[in-house]
């Protein structure tokens, strides 16, 4: 059973043994916020997809802004949680457990930080590069006797932007200090939502950490007294939080999906507001015809709609995990809690998944990006790939000399090779991976 007073601790990842209080106003994980709103990773963010093609004349989410709303709603599902469990046990008003709100929308800031461009296509075209394209001669001996394991095999064939953004944030990258980000535990256990290795990935490649990064994993959840499952291959229960961060995703992705296809005119006025007045009993949609008759502006009223559903889910996921507290600490709690909601939410939760993927994540545009995407990083993990494992070629050498030199591209070993790769190509905005693909295709030279 795990148990709050060991569950949130601020101690800092690399920088064990300079763990002491500060004295300043700032907790430590509000200096976690702070560390990730101010880097690059994160600022690069402003570039990558999030559903739809960065904007042309209709401003739409990408990472960044879907990044910081769910920060928001990560942030109100935390202080909820705090203050409720806090009113039960009054004892644990001195622990660290107020501060959940600062943990929870840190890690929501941080969860998206390991996607590749181009949306899921891009993780997609990681994976399948390896499991089905050229990558595919890297399960193999190779001619100099290197070789994988099946783990680190497997790490490859289920790329999961989950466990890139955990080894973003925790490995030591060239000339950088220990500990990566140096995040305090809490944070970093919030944003690994299946905390266990690729080998129990399975056919829905999720899960949590690469080989790599496993001994990592494995110090961060022994300190925090997360419920261990399994010890080969490793797994654990999720970190509690986990499932506050998951709920805002969730949410998030779901209303803003939904107001973008709005602005694009992929739904209708009246459609849009259909689906999000589903989620609400006739009463209260009389009261929400009553605010349209005042605000008559359209995107202003579709905004309110997206508002109040919104803070409906806030509630009844916060209410969720409160009624689940018990099997959330015994690790025996399953599945997200916006599917544990109640019916009329659930009803309209669901109703909008089945018509997002049927409207939105099918229409010709978001399938256009993924296809372009899909082809960019197939190209350049191809031509990378074959830099690091022939890097005796002219060619390979120029290649190499382009990537950044935080990235062990030169590494003896073959596996750091080609995490390094993925480091690189992960790493890039779409803008930035567009024009590397025309540069190297030799569609666009420098200006001379």
């Amino acid at each position: 059973m795990m148990n709050w007073e060991q569950l949130i601790s601020a101690k800092r990842f690399g920088m064990e043994e300079f763990h002491a209080e500060r004295q300043e106003n700032r907790s430590e994980f509000q200096r976690d916020y702070d560390r990730l709103i101010f880097s690059a990773p994160f600022r690069r963010l402003q570039n990558k997809t999030q559903v739809f093609p960065l904007p042309g004349s209709v401003f739409v989410h990408n990472r960044l802004t879907h990044s910081l709303e769910v920060s928001c709603v990560g942030r109100s599902l935390g202080n909820d949680v705090a203050k409720a469990i806090i009113a039960r046990q009054p004892e644990l008003q001195d622990s660290f457990l107020p501060e959940i709100g600062s943990i929870v929308s840190a890690a929501c800031l941080a969860h998206d930080l390991g996607n590749p461009p181009f949306g899921h296509s891009g993780e997609r075209a990681i994976s399948t590069f390896f499991s089905e394209g050229k990558g595919l001669k890297l399960r193999d001996p190779q001619p100099n006797g290197e070789q994988l394991s099946s783990m680190e095999w497997d790490d490859l064939i289920h790329f999961e932007g989950n466990a890139n953004a955990f080894r973003l944030l925790t490995h030591q990258f060239e000339g950088r200090r220990k500990g990566g980000f140096a995040m305090t535990y809490p944070t970093l256990a919030s944003i690994v939502k299946y905390p266990y290795s690729s080998s129990l990935a399975g056919n829905k490649s999720k899960f949590g950490f690469f080989v790599s990064e496993e001994e990592s994993f494995r110090k961060i959840a022994d300190e925090l007294g997360m419920v261990r499952l399994n010890g080969s291959p490793l797994k654990y229960a999720r970190y509690p939080l986990v499932y506050l961060v998951e709920a805002a995703d969730d949410i998030c992705y779901q209303m803003m999906d939904i107001e973008d296809a709005h602005k694009l005119k992929i739904l209708t006025t009246e459609e849009t507001k259909k689906l999000l007045m589903g989620y609400f009993d006739e009463k209260r949609q009389q009261h929400m015809q009553q605010t349209f008759r005042i605000v008559n502006d359209v995107n202003e009223q579709i905004a309110y709609l997206r508002s109040s559903v919104i803070g409906l889910l806030i509630r009844e996921c916060t209410q969720v995990f409160l009624d689940h507290e018990s099997e959330i600490l015994a690790g025996t709690f399953e599945g997200p809690l916006i599917r544990k909601i109640s019916a009329r939410p659930a009803a309209a939760y669901d109703h909008c998944s089945q018509v997002s993927i049927k409207k939105i994540y099918r229409s010709r545009d978001v399938l256009d990006i993924e296809l372009a995407g899909f082809r960019i990083i197939s190209t350049l993990l191809d031509l990378m790939i074959e830099a690091v494992t022939s890097p005796e070629k002219a060619y390979s050498k120029l290649l190499i000399d382009r990537v950044s030199g935080q990235y062990n591209i030169k590494s003896p070993v073959l596996y750091e090779r080609i995490q390094a790769v993925l480091d690189y190509i992960s790493g890039m905005t779409d803008v930035f991976a567009l024009d590397l693909y025309r540069k190297i295709n030799g569609n666009s030279l420098p200006a001379v």
